[in-house]
């Protein structure tokens, strides 16, 4: 007589439950860490460009004897910024100078 063993078709609902408990505690630990990742590289973003907006208005300034104007029209050009002035990635508004200090604020 033969041994017939016995085969599985398809996984225990314990098995499956176990999959299911360990995917959730790996996203619990992971999807925080991306969302704070997130928006840390965005505030990085923004203290680079503000830094690179300002050198961009001392350079102007020094060049052209004047300052430019709130809105920095006249910084999007060539010279400054090629592709034109970027945005403010936090909360996608233009950047604008103060009048007062000459600086992005």
């Amino acid at each position: 007589m033969k041994n017939h063993r016995y085969r599985r078709q398809a996984f225990s609902l314990m098995e499956l439950l176990a999959v299911v408990t360990i995917l959730g505690i790996i996203a619990a630990i992971i999807v925080p860490r991306v969302t704070t990742s997130s928006d840390t590289a965005k505030a990085k973003v923004h203290a680079h460009n503000r830094g690179t907006i300002n050198s961009a208005i001392e350079r102007y300034y020094i060049e052209n004897g004047s300052w430019p104007s709130a809105d920095l029209n006249e910084l999007d050009v060539v010279t400054y910024f090629p592709d034109g002035i970027p945005t403010n990635p936090v909360d996608n508004s233009a950047y604008a100078m103060n009048a007062t200090t000459h600086r992005i604020d």
